[in-house]
């Protein structure tokens, strides 16, 4: 006995992202206006999630890189650089004082900030998009 997968009903948090990402394709001169609109109408009106995957396939990285640079995503990482920046800061005054505390004649708090600044660094240069950051129904393709 053979059963088929049902298929999973989408929500409006996944019509609203691939119309986001149809949106920054029509920014980037990806899609023109009338397909464009045609495939927000398509994204709007999905029932299934594999709708909505048709409906951004055909893009670079499923549309994700477009999205990736629109003013509000480019914003978002900066914020987000800014607040890692900050917690290492903070954990690296914290770690200070605790080294003088200690009286070590070796600086210590230098193995782990070290991690943590080679973390920053790659967070700068690979914030922008990752494929895990994905909604659901890009994930398999």
């Amino acid at each position: 006995m053979e059963t088929t997968p049902a298929r999973l009903r989408t929500s409006d948090t996944e019509r609203e992202q691939a119309a986001e990402i149809l949106r920054a394709a029509m920014a980037e001169g990806r899609l023109d206006m009338v397909e464009g609109e045609e495939r927000l109408a398509s994204a709007y009106a999905a029932k299934y999630r594999d709708e909505l995957a048709s409906l951004t396939a055909d893009l670079p990285g499923g549309g994700r890189h477009a999205l990736a640079r629109t003013p509000r995503a480019r914003a978002a990482t900066r914020r987000s650089l800014r607040r890692h920046a900050s917690f290492i800061m903070i954990l690296a005054g914290v770690l200070t004082g605790l080294w003088i505390i200690s009286g070590s004649g070796f600086f210590w708090p230098a193995i782990p900030l070290t991690f943590l600044v080679v973390g920053l660094v790659k967070h700068a240069a690979h914030g922008r998009w990752r494929p895990e950051y994905t909604f659901g129904h890009h994930h398999g393709r």
